[in-house]
């Protein structure tokens, strides 16, 4: 038996002070690396707190005060009008004539200032020039000095060819002001028995997103009257983040309907509808139905399959189980034996599901969206639904706690998007999701559930797709008593996730209850298992002990090692370079600045998000180095020595160096810079919730 490794602290592995063999580092979730390679941990007894990364020679950044939103929108219109913001057709066309706000633009149009303070040019080439043949950023792209001469500066806006499903500003406008209309949605909800022409339909606050309240009229959102003031103007704001606004509902509006109010995570009360608004639909007596035609046939009693229409109520026979469930023809959609990347918060943005299409994925699913913020018109939650030409198979997924807004969204999402599948997520942990009633929140509501999955399916064409989780108590599991409905409600596939709530992405999933679930669900149901997925080996274990599964779903396995879908494909345990890696980084960053600009702002977008993605790289242990191959997920690395200083950089989970690493792919940080992790789940975090 090899001796490895050595007794470390509660936060770092790999000190030599007593000697452990192979086997006894991992029973403690320590990953077994060469003994030549270690190296004892670095001391931060200095600085606990690690997760603000500033230069050394720069002084540190204090926390920011807590601002109103009043005194945001000012400091913004403020920071437009410098210099640093040159007023965007002039960046393009180099002409201080082209603007037609002229002196009352928003933005500087002193072009000589803002050459001044503009910071040096990048290395490298304008990530446009190739694709697009022209930049649309202009002077203000970081790469201004790769542009030819004699060309025009961009093209003619900054519609990116290869990407899809952008937002309208006219739906956006209808969006605000409520007035978008959904006659499918509305037309499933009241079939279904869960749209009351008694009860005002209030989205307020449903899913966590701002205000919003609408009417309840049958193929119509308008806004109450609460939302008028005396002149009949609507009373709209535009919210702190850009390109977002929100409702504002007078606080002393007397609402038909009953609601419950929840405190949220910052300690604001918010109204959230009761469950008596979405009643569930009662059976039809005789005297119900009396003189009412029956939906899905015609005169000469031949049966159709068609929606009902706007405004009526249709009535299905009871006999007819098949009409009932399947209104109309479904699209289908093939998971099996497709590797599927995870829809994945924050890291799972346009560039990083590009990077992993080249890598070998199949299968992609936009970062989740919450309803309401949809329903509202934010650009920034719409831009998560954006679409790259090379995603073949392309999904999004979708979380909202209530029937209307899930099926309104899913109408919404089918008319203005392209998409070949959605996926409404069951199983979020995060707290302030839970706390709306979405997520996780569902599993514990069967019957809400059945409504959500029926009324979405109901009202697109596109296949739905559902992603749980076990249960949300630990051991006290429950999706294998609902499973066998899911095919009945509507849903094409479902995605299982071996672990609970309560849980979160501590402890092993549970595979074994995974493939239980599989067993038992109808043979029109793919399920596609989901947990901790990091080597082809175990992607090939649970097709072997299941061979009913139609795949596995990949998630943190492929931010901390993209190329995973390289291994399956090829079979093989690859050890990858530490210059392989930089590439797929430099890959990272010409794609980013693609999606998010080549102007500085785009320039640091991308940084960030880069920087998000390195505090998950690291945790990967190069073959070579291993004693033990394949790495486990839930192994802690030690701390080692790379084969060459670029592997060893890329090992520290310092912010610090994941920095450098960013300024090696996109120059110096700026001024005062500071990050810190959104995201600090891991596997050997114990379970603190619940």
């Amino acid at each position: 038996m090899n001796v490895n490794g050595g007794e470390e602290d509660s936060r770092h592995g790999g000190s030599a002070v007593t000697l452990q063999t192979t086997d006894q580092l991992i029973a403690r979730c320590i990953a077994p690396v060469k003994n030549e390679f270690l190296r004892p941990p670095p001391d931060r007894t200095s600085s606990q707190n690690d997760d603000v990364s500033i230069p050394k020679d720069k002084a540190p950044v204090l926390a920011k005060e807590k601002k109103s939103k009043r005194q945001l929108k000012r400091e913004r219109r403020q920071d437009q009008k410098s210099t640093k913001n040159l007023c965007p057709e002039i960046s393009k066309s180099g002409d201080v004539n082209s603007c037609r706000y002229q002196d009352k633009c928003r933005f500087s149009h002193d072009i000589e200032a803002f050459k001044e303070q503009k910071p040096a040019d990048l290395e490298g080439e304008c990530p446009f020039l190739k694709s697009e043949g022209s930049c649309p950023y202009g002077l203000s792209c970081r790469f201004l000095g790769t542009h030819e001469e004699g060309k025009p500066l961009s093209s003619n806006g900054l519609e990116r060819r290869s990407e899809v499903n952008g937002f309208s500003k006219d739906v956006q406008k209808l969006l605000w002001k409520n007035k978008m209309t959904f006659p499918k949605a509305d037309a499933k909800l009241k079939s279904l028995g869960l749209l009351s022409k008694s009860k005002g339909n209030a989205l307020e606050n449903k899913d966590g997103g701002d205000k919003c309240v609408q009417s309840d009229d049958i193929g119509s959102c308008a806004v109450t009257s609460e939302l008028e003031n005396k002149d009949g103007v609507d009373k709209c704001h535009q919210s702190d983040d850009d390109d977002s606004f929100g409702v504002i509902v007078d606080s002393d509006s007397k609402l038909e309907c009953s609601v419950e109010v929840l405190k949220d995570d910052d300690g604001v009360n918010r109204e959230l509808e009761s469950d008596v608004l979405c009643p569930l639909k009662r059976r039809k007596t005789a005297e119900d139905c009396a003189g009412v035609s029956v939906a899905g046939q015609n005169v000469d009693g031949s049966c159709i399959r068609s929606e009902p229409e706007a405004g009526t109520e249709a009535i299905t026979p009871e006999t007819d189980i098949s009409l009932k469930s399947h209104l109309r023809e479904k699209k289908l959609i093939d998971f099996r034996d497709k590797l599927y990347l995870a829809p994945l918060t924050t890291v799972g943005n346009l560039p990083f599901r590009r990077v992993c299409k080249v890598l070998g994925a199949d299968v992609t699913c936009g970062e989740m969206a919450m309803c309401t913020n949809l329903l509202q018109g934010q650009a920034s939650e719409w831009a998560l639904l954006r679409r790259h030409s090379s995603e073949d198979l392309f999904g999004v997924q979708i979380c909202g706690a209530y029937p209307d807004s899930v099926a309104r969204t899913v109408e919404l999402i089918e008319k203005e998007c392209s998409v070949d599948f959605i996926d409404i997520n069951m199983g979020c942990p995060i707290d302030i999701v839970v706390n709306k009633g979405a997520g996780s929140a569902l599993l514990t509501k069967p019957m809400r559930m059945k409504s959500v999955v029926e009324v979405a399916s109901g009202t697109v064409d596109i296949p739905i797709t559902i992603k749980v989780r076990t249960a949300y108590f630990e051991g006290k599991n429950r999706i294998d008593s609902v499973i066998a409905d899911f095919s009945s409600w509507g849903a094409s596939a479902v995605t299982i996730h071996g672990r609970s709530r309560q849980q979160r992405y501590s402890k092993l999933p549970d595979w074994d209850y995974v493939y239980q679930c599989t067993k038992k669900a109808p043979k029109n149901l793919q399920v596609v298992g989901n947990g901790d997925v990091f080597s082809f080996e175990d992607w090939n274990n649970h097709k072997t002990e299941c061979p009913e599964l139609a795949t596995c779903m990949i998630a943190r396995g492929a931010l901390i090692k993209p190329w995973i879908f390289t291994e399956i494909k090829e079979q093989r345990h690859w050890d990858i370079s530490s210059g392989e890696r930089l590439n797929i980084f430099k890959d990272f960053v010409h794609f980013g600045l693609q999606h998010w600009g080549s102007d500085t702002k785009g320039v640091e977008t991308t940084r960030r998000f880069l920087l998000e993605w390195l505090s998950y790289t690291c945790r990967y242990i190069p073959v070579g180095l291993m004693e033990v191959v394949p790495q486990r997920i839930n192994w802690r690395p030690p701390s080692y020595y790379g084969r060459d200083d670029l592997e060893t950089l890329m090992a520290s989970d310092s912010a610090a160096d994941w920095v450098r690493l960013s300024e090696m792919l996109l120059g110096k940080v700026p001024d005062g810079f500071a990050f810190a992790p959104k995201h600090k789940s891991n596997a050997y975090d114990r379970a603190e919730n619940g």
